[in-house]
């Protein structure tokens, strides 16, 4: 070819192909895309064949996914090289004597719903993404095409790393869940900046939004001298049939759209999920010129200051703890319909002014009443703000979502964040755990909201006043490692800690040192759940998960006269010794035996006045 994609891309506007994933289903969607490279090579240069025919001046590798990260799911994260190499061969195959270039295409990591994915460290996305850039580059591609960034600082380093490598140009796409927004609350303005600054030759947006929405998205985004935009729209809104996502097969909207995306300075007109070639062939007919448009005004629409409606009054437990012994007392809630022993518990401990009630969320994966219907009750009948638990397992983005939103409006502003018991060890075996996100994903996503703002990015108008507390298991051998992801949910957003609880006196002196080691200094609520029998004692060592007894508790209890002031005696012991190392005290009520509870509270508060 003898133009460079550096001297088209300054001279008139580019039609980009369309999906490639949506022509695959033929070959199911339980394997990867990208292996379809080595094993189905005339089946990819065919769908790079189909958009050239249909007017495509560049097209982009099938190399979406084609990294170790995403590959290793499917046990091919040996084959990186192979795959990307194999990619450009197929996209060079089809291109034959064609003036069209060819983009190496990277997607983003960082995903919503892909928990495992969202777990890996900055460091391991930017491995992972070296080898690929590498292969694509060492096979001779005429550009890299940066697409579905959820997260700007994921793309920012990607982008950095992409700059040192090569002089090719650059594409940069984000992906927004809301119109000019992305999940972070950052604006689509301040992004493409940020990139521009980094050295995007092109900035652009993919995926998820239809073409109208991309047509308002670019209508709010100033085009100053010098900027290039790209725009690759979803064919459509999703819709679902027989169990399959389908878009809109007609283009003749898409055509329309495409026209008014050029007028609003985008210069690389594409598709993503849904496109075919006959989109491609709409954005060639919709274009009424193939002009640049190379300077606009942006309009933007007035967004509603944020305003701070609701916050919880006094001293806030996660405050109190780092001053003053703290008591927390959890009470499950009933698994009947029957709520009579549950409320008396309530106003039992209401009485010993405890500082906080706790409120489980399906512990042990067994059903229960909702934890948010009784923290309401609690709120207007006994004007109690409880300290909410909070799943992944059982609540997908949507409803945890939901779940938060209702937490605000109810004025309960303590949460906390747990991944919860997987479901197969519960009533309901064959029951799926949902986990969109873990419990860190869970911790970042309630703190947004004290920022006004969604897991999507959009504006809540209102922030929140959430306190989240997270959770750790000291029942380990090496607690001195295991802190370590005390400092990962600390980074997350936790404003303290509660832990499982703990039998072992040993442990408390190690947990201890091992914080002041690591120099952890977020506030410690040492879990402490008196036993009531022998078999209660068996039952905890054997069969719950991330609690284990010493022999000697399960020795005192198999011989106790009084099995249950045996478990209270031995409640108290650990409360002596928690608090030479730390102020907060986390006691969980068994069986809804709340006057045991309420003992302990009372034993801590005298030693507290002592």
């Amino acid at each position: 070819m003898g133009e460079s994609l550096r001297e088209a891309l300054s001279k008139r506007v580019l039609v980009a192909d369309g999906a490639m994933g949506t022509l695959l289903y033929q070959f199911g969607t339980q394997r990867s895309v990208e292996e379809l490279n080595l094993s189905h090579p005339e089946s990819i240069q065919k769908i790079h064949e189909e958009y050239i025919k249909a007017g495509a001046d560049m097209i982009q590798t099938n190399t979406y996914a084609a990294n170790y990260l995403k590959l290793e799911r499917y046990g091919l994260q040996e084959k990186v090289l192979q795959i990307n190499k194999a990619a450009v061969e197929n996209a060079k195959a089809a291109r034959k004597n064609h003036s069209v270039f060819i983009l190496g295409t990277i997607g983003g990591i960082y995903s919503p719903g892909e928990r495992k994915l969202n777990e890996a460290s900055i460091e391991e996305i930017k491995r992972s993404f070296k080898e690929q850039l590498y292969a694509l580059l060492l096979a001779g591609v005429d550009g890299i095409l940066l697409e579905t960034y959820y997260d700007l600082n994921e793309l920012c380093e990607m982008l950095k790393v992409a700059k040192e490598a090569t002089d090719l140009p650059i594409i940069a796409n984000v992906t927004m869940q809301e119109i000019g927004v992305l999940s972070s609350g950052v604006t689509l303005e301040h992004a493409f900046e940020e990139l521009q600054t980094l050295g995007a030759d092109v900035v652009g947006a993919n995926c998820l939004l239809g073409p109208s929405h991309m047509v308002q998205v670019f209508e709010r985004v100033p085009l100053k001298q010098g900027r290039r935009l790209a725009c690759y729209p979803n064919a459509s809104l999703p819709a679902i049939e027989n169990g399959t996502i389908i878009y809109e097969k007609g283009t003749a909207h898409f055509a329309l759209c495409s026209e008014q995306l050029r007028q609003e300075g985008v210069s690389i007109i594409g598709g993503c999920c849904g496109t075919t070639p006959a989109h491609t062939k709409a954005i060639c007919q919709g274009l009424k010129t193939i002009e640049i448009v190379k300077q606009k005004e942006g309009v933007f629409s007035d967004s509603k200051p944020i305003s701070n409606r609701k916050k919880e009054k006094g001293k806030r437990i996660c405050e109190k703890v780092k001053e003053t012994c703290t008591i927390l007392v959890e009470l499950d809630p009933p698994r009947t319909l029957d709520t009579a022993r549950f409320f008396e518990g309530i106003e039992a401990l209401q009485k010993v002014q405890v500082d906080k009630i706790t409120i489980s969320d399906n512990s042990l994966a067994r059903p229960r009443i909702s934890n948010l219907a009784l923290a309401a009750i609690l709120k207007h009948r006994y004007q109690i703000s409880p300290l909410i638990h909070l799943t992944t397992r059982d609540h997908n983005l949507i409803g945890l979502t939901a779940e938060i939103m209702g937490l605000h409006e109810l004025g309960i502003f303590d949460v906390l964040a747990v991944t919860g018991d997987p479901a197969r060890v519960g009533d309901f075996p064959g029951a799926s755990s949902v986990r969109d996100i873990s419990s860190l994903g869970l911790i970042k996503m309630i703190k947004q909201f004290n920022q006004g703002i969604a897991y999507t990015g959009k504006h809540l108008v209102e922030s929140s006043d959430f306190r989240v507390a997270a959770a750790f298991n000291p029942n380990v051998a090496k607690v001195e490692r295991a802190v370590q992801v005390i400092k990962k949910k600390q980074e997350a957003g936790a404003d303290y800690i509660i832990t499982q609880p703990v039998y072992d006196r040993k442990i408390l002196a190690r947990f201890a040192q091992s914080l002041k080691e690591a120099k952890i200094d977020l506030p410690i609520f040492i879990g402490i759940q008196p036993l009531t029998s022998s078999r209660n004692a068996e039952f905890i060592h054997h069969e719950v998960p991330g609690i284990s007894l010493t022999d000697e508790v399960r020795e005192r209890l198999q011989h106790a006269e009084q099995p249950k002031s045996e478990g209270i005696q031995i409640a108290k012991e650990l409360i002596d010794e928690i608090a030479l190392y730390f102020n907060g005290f986390y006691l969980v009520t068994p069986f809804q035996e709340y006057p045991l509870s309420v003992e302990l509270v009372k034993y801590i508060q005298s030693k507290k006045r002592s």
